[in-house]
């Protein structure tokens, strides 16, 4: 199934204690497709400025990004955020955001991108989460991202737009606060309530958790010797889990395909912490994801024992 995606598409100044980089390809769709492009055809809908270049759209295309239904902004400035980490690679110190042509972005979907059978919206105001949604009436499967911007300023329009989507992503600080539940299991039901059948929960070095109608499932995140930047990596555990969906998925996913899923998402997030931006996933391939997905899976298998019982 081909998958479309309505998102940010950034420059990135990114400075962690391992080095610093300057206008870096980033933004939550260009992390998203990059990811999703190993299982699925991936169509990009977003908005740039005259300085998104040759070298940038190279990104994509070797990749297999469709972004024809980019939008150039002549003469316009491309979202920029500058942002840097302590040792604390959790948490992202905002310095400087220009929105640019974002500030006014309105997505231009094509035929080929309403007729996507999969979906993913981004981090976008609800609104647009929304109106995007209602223009792809032939998906089959949707999926939704947000922040805690929206939740603060938005929320009854966030709620809106989540009952619209099969799944959503979010981190586990953004789960509370939307449903004012500090213990997650009841925040999920809370969601799916609203009407998504899927949550999943993002919870950085900690992992992934699945909430659906089946249940629970847990996943730790990949264990890396080397963690260097971590933006974007929610991104790429998204498109990683929703490209996975979209090229398997032909009804409703079985439990075993979504838990294979969150495993993919969560090996994607793990090579896009290893570099700065977009650097290690754009020369990623597939075989290296194979590889590390089987380690995964040997990571986090185990067998019963029967133990003797005590005083036997």
């Amino acid at each position: 199934m081909a998958l479309t995606v309505v998102g940010s598409i950034a420059f990135d100044s990114i400075a962690t204690p391992f080095g610093n980089r300057q206008r870096l390809l980033g933004g939550s769709a260009v992390h998203f497709s990059l990811a999703a492009s190993f299982f699925t055809q991936v169509r990009l809908v977003g908005v740039v400025g005259g300085d998104f270049g040759a070298a940038e759209r190279a990104v994509l295309e070797r990749r297999g990004v469709d972004f024809s239904d980019l939008e150039v902004v002549p003469g316009g400035k491309t979202f920029f955020w500058r942002g840097h980490y302590d040792f604390d690679l959790n948490t992202a110190n905002t310095i400087e955001t220009q929105l640019n042509v974002f500030a006014d972005f309105e997505p231009k979907l094509s035929e080929a991108s309403r007729s996507s059978e999969a979906l993913f919206l981004a981090n976008i105001q609800p609104e647009l989460q929304r109106r995007v949604r209602e223009q792809c009436s032939s998906a089959v499967f949707s999926a939704l991202d947000s922040m805690n911007y929206w939740i603060e300023n938005e929320r009854d329009a966030l709620i809106e737009a989540l009952g619209l989507v099969d799944a959503v992503l979010l981190n586990d600080a953004e789960v509370r606060q939307l449903t004012g539940q500090p213990n997650l299991i009841r925040a999920a039901r809370r969601i799916r309530e609203w009407g998504p059948s899927l949550v999943l929960v993002k919870q950085g070095e900690y992992g992934a958790a699945l909430y659906s109608k089946e249940g629970f499932f847990s996943l730790p995140a990949y264990p890396l010797e080397d963690v260097v930047d971590p933006t974007g990596a929610g991104d790429s555990f998204a498109g990683g889990f929703a490209g996975f969906l979209a090229a398997h998925a032909t009804s409703e996913p079985s439990e075993e395909l979504l838990r294979a899923a969150v495993a993919y998402g969560s090996t994607l997030a793990s090579f896009n912490v290893e570099e700065f931006g977009t650097e290690r996933v754009a020369r990623l391939t597939f075989p290296e994801i194979e590889r590390r997905f089987g380690e995964f899976q040997r990571m986090t298998q185990f067998e019963h024992l029967e133990l003797p019982q005590p005083g036997s």
